[in-house]
């Protein structure tokens, strides 16, 4: 699971944070809404990193790239 906290409460929050981290979750840093750090787990656990692959594959379905697009790519 991936969350994203303001640099602001992340430093009021840390504790919380590192425990949530500790059980896999992941999260963004921001300034301003702007992403400026992720904090992870140094060794995810085999759920945590089958979780993640399941959001980022079920993300990717939501956009549709052609073979020409593909192709194209590829050359780039």
């Amino acid at each position: 699971m991936r969350n994203e906290i303001e640099v602001r409460n992340a430093k009021v929050k840390l504790p919380d944070i590192l425990r949530r981290v500790q059980s896999g979750e992941i999260f963004t840093i921001t300034d301003c809404g702007k992403a400026i750090a992720e904090l992870r787990p140094i060794h995810e656990n085999s759920r945590a990193v089958a979780n993640a692959a399941v959001e980022n594959i079920l993300n990717l379905k939501k956009y549709y790239v052609s073979d020409e697009q593909i192709v194209s790519l590829k050359s780039e």
